[in-house]
């Protein structure tokens, strides 16, 4: 008890006199007051462990000193003194938020017991709350440990496709980043803004079942090959669909509907306008866009604004307007992630 301290309060000096005595018996710290108002103003704005106040007092009695200290603490200990024999004091007071009593005169052996018992009661719920606190640190250290571990085997997982695709590790950067913009944009949540981000990644994973002579063909492909390479988006789907991470869910959803089209030609199963989830309409601006400024062994890459009017002559009919307009009212932004993920 010797670090905690306790306030008194009473109008007449022998009373906070003999408080203080018992205090310095149980080596507890007491600070005495004569004054209610000015006590009231200290507890207010200083840490404390226990009040004892006496009931009649000018100014402002015990009662009234009580019910406006609650109203910003209702956890430390209170004990009121009274004379003997004013139950209906007592009834009023517990009312206000008093915990204990004492009766003047006040005796040595009550004193020390109940000051005892309501600060070690009080200590002890300092320490559970304490306990608390670190169990909920501990947690939300070990939660963040967990999400760091899953990000790294997103990461991992989201290469796959490149050891067959020549498409780079530069291109699914930019299409992460482009698309947790456009999601922040359309006003998405933050949960669905980090889904988008660590599963867009994932749009092509199914072309780890096309083979090779499709996938890396240096020419354009001829309509048997186009309609082998269409499958890769329902292999995608095939490989994410069933398991129990929200991201690979989500990654899911994108790789079976980011070749879906606004107007309802796209594939691979013609959906159209809203029917195809935010996540995919999303997905299919940014990697047509990823796709169209970037080299590839079959074509050159075509210039930043190029790209851009494509995108603008495709609105309402490969995609979304709504996100095409986003995406250009951000440009500023897509220019930024453009030039700071290039091939090395």
């Amino acid at each position: 008890m010797s670090n905690m301290k306790i306030i008194s309060i009473d109008d007449n000096e022998n009373n906070l006199f003999l408080i203080e005595a018992f205090c310095q018996e149980m080596q507890i710290d007491v600070k005495s007051f004569n004054n209610p108002l000015d006590a009231l103003l200290y507890v207010l704005s200083n840490p404390i462990d226990m009040i004892i106040i006496d009931y009649m007092m000018p100014e402002l009695n015990g009662l009234d000193f009580i019910k406006e200290f609650r109203k910003s603490n209702t956890t430390i200990p209170i004990i009121m003194i009274t004379a003997a024999n004013e139950e209906k004091i007592h009834t009023l007071a517990f009312e206000a938020g008093a915990n204990d009593f004492l009766t003047k005169p006040v005796n040595s052996t009550f004193f020390k017991a109940r000051v005892n018992n309501l600060l070690t009661l009080y200590k002890n719920t300092l320490l559970l709350k304490d306990e608390a606190k670190l169990l909920e640190d501990e947690v939300s250290k070990a939660t963040e440990k967990l999400r760091n571990r899953e990000y790294e085997t997103l990461n991992i997982l989201g290469k796959t496709a490149e050891f067959k695709d020549p498409e780079t590790a530069s291109h699914v950067s930019r299409v992460a980043h482009y698309s947790r913009m456009l999601a922040r944009e359309y006003g998405l949540s933050q949960k669905e803004q980090d889904l988008i981000y660590h599963a867009s990644p994932f749009h092509d994973l199914g072309k780890v079942g096309i083979e090779d002579k499709i996938l890396l063909k240096p020419a354009r492909l001829n309509e048997l090959e186009f309609s082998r390479m269409k499958k890769h988006a329902y292999m995608g789907y095939e490989i994410l669909k069933d398991s129990n991470s929200e991201y690979l869910q989500a990654g899911a959803v994108i790789a079976l509907t980011h070749h879906e089209k606004f107007n309802g030609c796209g594939y691979p199963n013609s959906l159209k306008g809203e029917e195809i989830h935010i996540f995919g309409r999303i997905v299919a601006i940014v990697d047509v866009f990823d796709a169209l400024t970037s080299h590839r062994p079959y074509k050159k890459a075509w210039s930043f604004q190029d790209a851009v009017d494509f995108l603008v002559k495709e609105k309402s009919e490969h995609f979304d307007p709504k996100i095409v307009d986003l995406f250009i009212d951000n440009i500023n932004e897509v220019q930024n992630i453009y030039d700071s993920f290039q091939e090395q």
